[in-house]
């Protein structure tokens, strides 16, 4: 399944951008632009929505399609090392690789196996997309996040304390930007892991290996179907004798490293930011 347009200019956006070193660049086109003060209303409007009887009843249906999503185009989704997930009994964060607007569903078919709550943290831009793909973002269990210091210090940290009292988990990715079918693990943003740190609670490590099927498996011309690989990795714990910050930078490099030997373990090779078109999975070279 192939959503949004222009793909081939993605993936030169995303050529551009591994050749200037630009690892977090945005390269998807057509995101709503918004000032900082509409930003900042959209997600405030978000979370005093959640309150509504109304929302409810939407957050039922969402969850309702998510999870007929997840039965349906993941039903060939291998999970390997499930049982590492099992270990946190309390609330966590998980860490996965960012490529398609649905990779969340290999991570909510994990979290049902193992009878968790799943929330994601979205853009806050992603509230204003139009049509179905708004009605999700707007009404499943998702946590937005704005560049507001005070949001971010303050009503961002309550909103996963709530998700870890519960014993749920909450998905960040902290490669941060998404790059559409992109193989390789990217470096990590610290922010998933400050949380993780400040709040006690683990990183339950995932890496997604993407399959190209078969070539007469075509989602268009220019890209063959795929399937995807979730690997479990060893979970990552905060350690009692350092300070949030080194816990946080203790924990985000354990994670790379556990990404990058997952990557080049999937695919036989070493981990390089060298662009190859093999790089975008499914890609049909011209």
């Amino acid at each position: 399944m192939i959503i949004g347009e222009n793909r081939a200019q993605v993936i030169e956006n995303i050529k551009t951008a591994v050749k200037k070193g630009k690892m977090h660049a945005k390269v998807e086109l057509g995101d709503p632009i918004l000032t900082k003060s509409e930003r900042i209303k959209l997600v405030n409007d978000y979370w005093k929505q959640q309150k509504k009887f109304s929302h409810k009843l939407k957050n039922i249906i969402a969850q309702g399609i998510i999870n007929i999503d997840t039965l349906i185009l993941m039903a060939h989704t291998q999970i390997k090392n499930k049982k590492r997930a099992q270990g946190p009994k309390y609330g966590a964060i998980i860490t996965s690789n960012h490529f398609k607007q649905t990779d969340s569903l290999p991570i909510k078919k994990l979290a049902n196996k193992c009878h968790k709550k799943l929330y994601v943290v979205i853009e806050d831009s992603n509230l204003k997309l139009p049509g179905f793909f708004g009605f999700l973002m707007n009404n499943i269990n998702a946590i937005p996040i704005v560049q507001s210091y005070q949001y971010l210090g303050r009503e961002f940290p309550k909103h996963l304390q709530k998700v870890f009292d519960k014993k749920g988990w909450v998905l960040i990715y902290p490669e941060q930007e998404m790059w559409y079918n992109y193989r390789k693990p990217r470096p990590l943003q610290k922010g998933a892991y400050y949380y993780a740190a400040k709040a006690n609670v683990p990183i339950i490590s995932c890496f997604v290996e993407i399959q190209d099927l078969p070539e007469m498996e075509k989602n268009s011309n220019e890209f063959h179907k795929t399937r995807y690989i979730l690997h479990v990795l060893p979970t990552i714990y905060p350690v009692d004798r350092l300070t949030v910050d080194q816990n946080a930078k203790r924990m985000r490099d354990i994670d790379y490293l556990q990404k990058k030997k997952a990557y080049e373990k999937a695919y036989g090779k070493k981990l390089t930011y060298d662009f190859d078109d093999d790089d975008i999975a499914g890609y049909v070279k011209k």
